[in-house]
């Protein structure tokens, strides 16, 4: 490992402080500021993180209570370089037609006169472009891959807290038909410098011999990870509680306070937050905050659930993913969680039975031991996922409130890119470049 570099932050008292960061090999001067960071899930707290470790003063609002339940606690908990291809793909309009009308279905959109969701869909169907994918596909892979090492340093510096396995990912195909896309998928991936490799069934179940599988066959990514979201989220939590951030909970935000276009302070439901400057993370909550701005941030929240084994009759050793089912599998130290689903319904935080019922129906046909009395008593958890039209996040400075950084709309992406959103974040706020491009992320792309 190099030496770590000298950095000089300079305090709002003029005074030089140095710190180091291991990033970073030359010195450079910025101002310490107190940020407020809208959103307690993945993306605000790893925005938290790297702004308090770059030295500024930071406080989390959120409008839940401090024990809470949202899309960053019941995920699968996946690290994904090979997910490089966003939501918005061609292909993704005629199957989500072939399956809106089946409510079992990996994707339903629940039938309802909204204005917003028209307009949504509408983008969507224009971003499923073959041009636009190759845009996107290079940024979430540089994305993905600088997030997968700040996981590692996080791991070493919390003694691996969130159960960080990196054994890789497996695509898990009933049919050769499938097996044959995922090929192709591969092939693309190691184009962009993801590694991966096509498996026939004996090869595949000798690569996780811990679990019965039937399956024509995979395709293997061993630059994916997986970890425990719930202990991550302690985790950040509570070493944030330590570091000094301070936590507003149970504070929605009801305006804002501006002046010549500068945010000097929230209004929330506990009166008014001064800032210096602001981070919207508020996931799919994050387009009513932005409106009183008009700030335009089309967005659809994507309703996932997971269920959760507590003693699996077989426990895999590898993430994997059942291709055709869309359903996600974790194993989670000594428990299992299967997840999936994309329900567009709107901010309804409700149980559909129904679409739970559509995961714990795919899962006998992958892995054949499993049945449906092993999820008898089983309380399923839902999440609330945000989704933009074209599949990418919105990431950046705001033109016309220069002081509000906007980080949201990750969809089931959040988890895999919240310590590299977080410390782009970091870096705009102290007034260096992302290491990363990321013009396709603008917030304003849609005002």
């Amino acid at each position: 490992m190099h030496p770590p570099g000298l950095r000089f932050i300079q305090d709002a008292g003029h005074r030089q402080t140095p710190r180091f960061d291991r990033a970073e090999f030359t010195p450079r001067f910025i101002l310490v500021a107190h940020i407020a960071i809208i959103g307690g899930g993945i993306i605000g707290l790893c925005s938290a993180h790297y702004c308090r470790r770059a030295g500024h003063t930071v406080t989390v609002i959120d409008r839940n209570p401090a024990r809470r339940d949202g899309c960053s606690f019941g995920n699968a908990g996946m690290v994904v370089p090979s997910h490089f291809v966003p939501l918005a793909a061609p292909g993704m309009v005629a199957l989500g037609l072939k399956w809106m009308w089946n409510p079992r279905s990996p994707f339903y959109i629940k039938p309802r006169i909204d204005a917003d969701l028209a307009a949504w869909a509408m983008r969507f169907w224009k971003a499923s472009t073959p041009d636009h994918v190759a845009r996107c596909a290079p940024v979430i892979r540089d994305l993905s891959l600088a997030s997968r090492a700040c996981f590692e340093e996080l791991a070493a510096e919390t003694g691996n807290e969130f159960g960080l396995v990196q054994r890789g990912l497996v695509m898990l195909c009933k049919s050769q038909q499938a097996l044959d896309h995922e090929a192709t998928t591969a092939t693309e991936a190691r184009r962009l410098g993801i590694p991966a490799e096509i498996l026939d069934a004996q090869a595949t179940a000798k690569l996780d011999p811990d679990v019965t599988m039937d399956v024509a066959g995979s395709v293997y990514f061993p630059k994916d990870c997986h970890l425990s979201p719930g202990l991550l989220m302690d985790a950040m939590q509570r070493r944030l509680g330590v570091a000094g951030v301070r936590f507003e909970w149970d504070t929605s935000i009801e305006g804002w306070n501006v002046e010549k276009g500068r945010l000097r302070s929230a209004k929330t439901s506990r009166g008014a937050i001064e800032a210096d400057e602001f981070v919207l993370a508020g996931g799919s909550w994050s387009p009513g905050i932005a409106r009183d701005l008009r700030l335009n941030l089309p967005m659809q929240a994507g309703k996932g659930y997971s269920l959760t084994v507590a003693n699996p009759r077989e426990l895999p050793r590898l993430c994997s993913i059942f291709t055709e089912a869309r359903v996600a599998v974790t194993p989670m130290g000594s428990t299992l969680r299967f997840g999936g689903t994309m329900e567009i319904a709107g901010l309804d935080e409700s149980i559909n039975p129904v679409r739970v019922q559509g995961i714990v129906d795919s899962v006998a046909k992958y892995f054949p031991r499993f049945g449906p009395k092993d999820f008898e008593g089983i309380q399923p958890w839902r999440g609330l996922r945000p989704c933009s039209p074209d599949g990418m996040p919105y990431l950046g400075r705001c033109a016309h409130h220069p002081n509000l950084v906007v980080a949201t709309a990750h969809a089931m992406m959040g988890l895999s890119l919240g310590p590299i959103t977080g410390r782009i974040v970091a870096d705009l706020l102290s007034g260096r470049p992302s290491p990363i491009d990321i013009g396709l992320l603008s917030p304003e792309r849609y005002s």
